[in-house]
């Protein structure tokens, strides 16, 4: 799962319009972000098996801290937390808190049984839709679409940034889904560490993009809109 991830993100700034995108972005994807860190440091380990599933080659040996469930709830709270500590935004703080767990349902669709519930002797949870290339791509493009669709429904571009560079951050995120299915498997765990870091350029495009358009809000039985009071900024 990766542009699912994304549109899980698209979609939920409809229930918080003052979220950022960004960090939508980024509570969505919080395990993938600490992964690769964590795969650097030698904490967690991942094998590369071309062939292991019709979509994936990744053989996730052990990686508890970033994408077990229990795990990716603390962090949930955690960056819930800090959210309602900087904005005081209640209800942003409980989606924030929420996203990040929502990774691990999310993975548990695609994965092999490979996700654990909690760090130490957990058992292993996958339904394995990786095993099959055009399903995976169907569920990723019903929640990638779907997210955008609702995005692109309930906010409207302020200036030329918010209308083109929404565009451009999707078109960033189809090339590296593209870029992802048709690359040759990484030589290394270095290679995948150091990769993963690049996984920060859409959360940053997002807060560019996001802080150029507003949010509709209707006035009339007829959906007439309006723009909010702002941009969201964080």
């Amino acid at each position: 799962m990766f542009i699912g991830h994304f549109g899980l993100g698209f979609g939920t700034k409809t229930v918080q319009p003052r979220v950022s995108l960004g960090t939508l972005f980024l509570a969505a994807q919080f395990a993938d972000l600490l992964w690769p860190n964590l795969l650097l440091l030698g904490i967690e380990t991942v094998r590369v098996v071309p062939g292991l599933m019709a979509v994936s080659p990744f053989d996730f040996a052990h990686y508890p801290f970033s994408h077990s469930l229990a795990m990716d709830l603390v962090w949930g709270l955690l960056l819930g937390l800090g959210y309602w500590l900087l904005r005081r935004n209640a209800g942003g703080a409980l989606l924030v808190g929420l996203l990040v767990p929502s990774h691990w349902l999310l993975d548990l669709v695609v994965h092999r049984p490979d996700l654990p519930l909690f760090p130490g002797a957990s058992p292993l949870l996958g339904f394995g839709l990786w095993n099959s290339m055009v399903g995976t791509q169907v569920v990723e493009a019903l929640f990638f679409l779907g997210g955008l669709y609702m995005y692109l429904r309930n906010t409207q571009a302020r200036n030329g940034v918010g209308r083109y560079g929404v565009w451009g951050l999707v078109a960033f995120l189809l090339l590296v889904h593209i870029s992802s299915l048709l690359s040759p498997a990484p030589a290394s765990t270095e290679v995948i560490g150091w990769g993963g870091q690049l996984l920060w350029l859409p959360i940053l495009l997002a807060y560019w993009v996001d802080r150029n358009r507003t949010a509709r809000i209707a006035t009339s039985a007829t959906a007439e809109t309006r723009p909010a009071s702002g941009p969201s900024t964080f």
